[in-house]
């Protein structure tokens, strides 16, 4: 399987992992000019940007690492763009969340293991 294919598992995983925990998905895979963010829920009446990353085995870094500098700001600015696209300068509180997906303990299952990182930037 393709990195992109296993990153979208993930993203649908992400969403499912995180409707079981009470949030209330908005969009997946909002883009704009400026990039793309994964996943925009509610949780409660708070805004939740959320990043997913996913590795498809132990061993190859943890998948907290990829969300460097350089990533938090560009969320940060794709976050900007929809937040004045849809609330016109009337923000509900916001956070940044990232789930961490990786293999089944089998090593064979796709996506198993879902870690929530609330307030990871």
């Amino acid at each position: 399987m393709k990195a992109h294919d296993y990153g979208r598992l993930a993203e649908g995983a992400a969403a499912s992992f995180l409707t079981g925990l009470g949030y209330r998905l908005v969009t997946a895979n909002y883009r704009c000019r400026v990039g793309e963010i994964d996943l925009i829920a509610w949780d409660g009446e708070v805004l939740v940007f959320v990043e997913v990353k996913a590795r498809r085995r132990d061993g190859t870094g943890a998948a907290i690492e990829a969300i460097d500098r350089r990533k938090v700001r560009r969320l940060r600015a794709v976050a900007d763009h929809y937040l004045a696209a849809r609330f016109r300068g009337r923000e509900p509180p916001c956070r940044f969340d990232a789930v961490l997906a990786g293999p089944g303990r089998d090593g064979v299952s796709m996506v198993e293991r879902m870690v929530l990182v609330r307030g990871v930037y």
